[in-house]
């Protein structure tokens, strides 16, 4: 015989379940581990110094390599701009929307902008699939770099209290 654990389940079995009070949650109960915090920042550089040891040692003019550089500069500033106002809406901390659509709108163009870049650009199709993949690492590494301080500065701000 299957047990279905809902009200009428119990009523049929004539016991009651007793339903313990849980603490809901919070949104953010665990502080990152030192380990995870280490492996984004890991992950942050590896994909930063990647990409600009390719720019360094690319036969591109140095024109190209300045549009490439601005672009993973200004995604990953766009990135930390988006987890920043997503985090802060979530905390009720005020955002207005322009700056929200702002944010969405810089991430989603920088990662446009290189795509077109690369897509334009006179290399081989595996630099290309080396700068894509940098660039994602880096914006990834970028947003959970920036996740990991939210997070414990909120759980030791908590503690405090």
């Amino acid at each position: 015989m299957k047990y279905n654990f809902n009200s009428d389940a119990t009523e049929e079995l004539g016991t009651e379940v007793q339903h313990s009070e849980k603490k809901e949650p919070k949104v953010f109960d665990q502080k990152p581990t030192p380990a995870f915090i280490g492996a984004s920042w890991v992950a942050l550089f590896a994909g930063m110094i990647s990409f600009c040891i390719g720019l360094w040692n690319a036969t591109m003019q140095l024109n190209e390599k300045g549009y490439y550089f601005t672009i993973l500069l200004f995604g990953l500033f766009a990135a930390v701009s988006v987890q920043k106002s997503v985090r802060d809406k979530l905390e009720g901390l005020a955002v207005t929307e322009m700056y929200y659509g702002i944010s969405w709108f810089a991430a989603l163009s920088s990662i446009v902008l290189l795509v077109i870049g690369l897509w334009n650009a006179d290399l081989e199709l595996s630099e290309k699939g080396f700068y894509g993949m940098s660039f994602t690492l880096s914006l990834f590494a970028a947003i959970a770099v920036q996740k990991n301080t939210r997070d414990k500065q909120y759980i030791e701000k908590e503690e405090d209290l």
